[in-house]
C-alpha cells in the first residue's frame, strides 16, 4: 500500500541536477570520462587556516554536543566583521544575524515564516530554481517578473508594480526575490539597482529578499551588499554563504542578515526544524571569514584562466555571451542553428561526454540559453573543446 502524497510533494519536481547527475554517474560507471561543466560545485580547497581551525575545534571535548539555535557567538561576530570589512555594513551580531545550514535553507525558512496560502511571491523569470519551488511548496502564488535582456538583465520595475497592484487584497504580494550578481546571467550588482529595489519595497510594502552568494567571484568592482543602502534593513533580508566565495559548498554554512524583528521571526520557524550546526564547522567558518583580500584575488585569478577556456568552448559551440558577467558561471545564447538547449545538452552528454546546464531550468526565458560552470580545471575545459 502506498500512502497518498501531500499536495506539495505531488506538485514539486525533483531538482533537475539531482536527476541529471544520476545519468552522469551512470555514464561514468560504464567507463566514460564525463566532463561536468554544469554544476557550480567549487573544486578548489578552503584556506589552510580554515582546515586547521576545523581540526583544532573537533579535538575539543565540548565541541560535539548541541549548539545554540542562533549559532555560536564567534560565528556571528565573524559574519559581522566580514560584512564590515567587505561591504562597509554594520550588523549587530546578537540581533541581526542568523546562521543557517546553507542559504538554501533560508529560502524555505523565510517562505514558511512570512507566506500564507495564496500570498503573492515575485520571482525573477530567470533565477535559482529554489525560489519558485519553495514558494510553491508553501502554497504561495508564484508570479514571474520580467528581466530586461537589453538592459543587462535588470528587473522591469514598472511591470513589477503592476503585478503587485494586481494581487488581491486577501492575498497580497508579500515577498520579492532578488539576486545580484545574478545567477544565471552573471549581471552585476550596482548601487543604482539596489536603490531602486529598496525604494520599490518601501513603496509597495513588500519584503525584499536578496540572495548574495556571488559578490566575491570575479567581481569587477568593490562588492556590494543590499543592506548598505539607506532604509534597506526596514524592508529587506539578505542571504549569504561560504559555499562559492570560500570553496565550502559541502560545509553548508550560510546566514541571513537583517533587522531584529525579521531575524527573530525566522528563528521561530528554524528552531522547530533543526537543532543547530556542528560547532567545529562554525568555528572553522569564523576563521574562513578572516581570509585575506589576497586569498580572494588568487582564487579569482584561477577562475579568470578558466573563463578564457570556457569562452573557447562556447565559441566552438557557436554561442554568444557577454564579457561583463560576474559570478561562478557563464550564460550563453544558442546559435540559430541549434534547435533547443535540451537537444544540445543531451547531444553533448551522450555523444561527447560533456555535461552543461540548459537555460530553461532557471526559468521560462532560458529556452535559448545554456550555462557553464567555472568549477572545472582549465585543462579539463580544453579537453572539452577538443571533443567539440
Amino acid at each position: 500500500m502506498i500512502i497518498p502524497l501531500a499536495l506539495r510533494a505531488d506538485q514539486t519536481q525533483e531538482y533537475y541536477f539531482s536527476v541529471k547527475l544520476v545519468e552522469v554517474r551512470r555514464l561514468q560507471a560504464a567507463g566514460h570520462d564525463v566532463i561536468n561543466l554544469g554544476i557550480g560545485n567549487p573544486d578548489l580547497m578552503p584556506s589552510a587556516n580554515t582546515i586547521d581551525a576545523l581540526i583544532n575545534s573537533a579535538q575539543q571535548p565540548n565541541a560535539h554536543g548541541y549548539q545554540p539555535y542562533k549559532g555560536t557567538p564567534g560565528l556571528r561576530q565573524g559574519i559581522a566583521n566580514f560584512y564590515q570589512h567587505t561591504y562597509g555594513v554594520t550588523l549587530n551580531p546578537e540581533t541581526e544575524i542568523l546562521p543557517l545550514i546553507g542559504s538554501k535553507e533560508g529560502i524555505t525558512h523565510i517562505s514558511m515564516t512570512f507566506l500564507n496560502d495564496g500570498d503573492g511571491v515575485l520571482v525573477p523569470e530567470l533565477g535559482y530554481p529554489a525560489y519558485r519551488a519553495v514558494s510553491r511548496m508553501v502554497s504561495a502564488n508564484v508570479v514571474d517578473y520580467p528581466l530586461l535582456e537589453h538592459a543587462g538583465w535588470q528587473p522591469d520595475w514598472e511591470a513589477m508594480a503592476e503585478l503587485v497592484a494586481a494581487s488581491p487584497a486577501s492575498n497580497p504580494t508579500k515577498i520579492i526575490w532578488l539576486n545580484y550578481p545574478h545567477m544565471p546571467t552573471g549581471a552585476p550588482a550596482t548601487s543604482a539597482l539596489f536603490e531602486r529595489a529598496v525604494k520599490f519595497a518601501h513603496d509597495n510594502h513588500v519584503l525584499l529578499c536578496h540572495d548574495n552568494p556571488y559578490s566575491l567571484i570575479l567581481n569587477k568592482k568593490a562588492p556590494i551588499s543590499l543592506l548598505s543602502l539607506d532604509g534597506a534593513k526596514d524592508v529587506a533580508i539578505e542571504l549569504n554563504s561560504l559555499s562559492k566565495s570560500h570553496n565550502m559548498a559541502g560545509w553548508r554554512i550560510g546566514w541571513m542578515a537583517g533587522s531584529k524583528p525579521y531575524v527573530d521571526a525566522v528563528l521561530t520557524i528554524k528552531s522547530n526544524v533543526d537543532s543547530g550546526q556542528f560547532r567545529p564547522l562554525m568555528d572553522a567558518a569564523a576563521e574562513a571569514l578572516t581570509n585575506s583580500d589576497d586569498w580572494h584575488r588568487e582564487r579569482n585569478e584561477v577562475y579568470k584562466g578558466r573563463m578564457d577556456a570556457l569562452h573557447a568552448f562556447l565559441d566552438a559551440l557557436g554561442c554568444t555571451y557577454s564579457l561583463d558577467q560576474e559570478g561562478l558561471f557563464i550564460w550563453a545564447k544558442l546559435p540559430d542553428s541549434v534547435s533547443s538547449a535540451e537537444a544540445l545538452v543531451d547531444d553533448l552528454l551522450y555523444n561527447k561526454h560533456v555535461f552543461i546546464a540548459p537555460g530553461f531550468i532557471f526559468g521560462p526565458k532560458g529556452d535559448r540559453y545554456v550555462r557553464v560552470s567555472l568549477c572545472v580545471p582549465e585543462e579539463r575545459v580544453l579537453e572539452a573543446v577538443k571533443r567539440i
